[in-house]
């Protein structure tokens, strides 16, 4: 079977460039605040945080008055964040994934990049 590849050239209205820049920043604050709490819990306690755990703490985040702007943006990628973050670091009955598996390095925090990414 062979595999193509298409790219496509998005042009946003201000309204929409808006709404990306916000949910692509909410993205990157709960993952970076899900992997500080999974790197916390790890070296205090050396337990490892779940995927249900890390939910909850979303939901938690959510309801916090300086974090209520997370309400303005849609779930999805919110949670689609935290189960790429759950690729890397899996809950004690999935051993098999891409960190504790030796198949990738220790998870970066997300940075503020300036334009577009291709």
């Amino acid at each position: 079977m062979e595999e193509k590849a298409y790219k496509f050239r998005f042009h946003p209205t201000p309204e929409q460039e808006n709404l990306l820049r916000r949910t692509l920043g909410c993205v990157r604050l709960i993952y970076n605040k899900a992997l500080a709490a999974r790197t916390q819990a790890w070296y205090e306690n050396k337990e490892r945080v779940s995927y249900k755990q890390i939910s909850t703490m979303l939901t938690n985040w959510k309801k916090q008055e300086d974090l209520d702007f997370l309400t303005e943006v849609s779930s999805v990628p919110l949670q689609q964040g935290l189960r790429h973050l759950q690729t890397a670091f899996p809950s004690e009955c999935c051993a098999n994934t891409n960190f504790f598996s030796g198949g990738a390095k220790y998870p970066n925090f997300k940075k503020k990049r300036m334009g577009w990414q291709c």
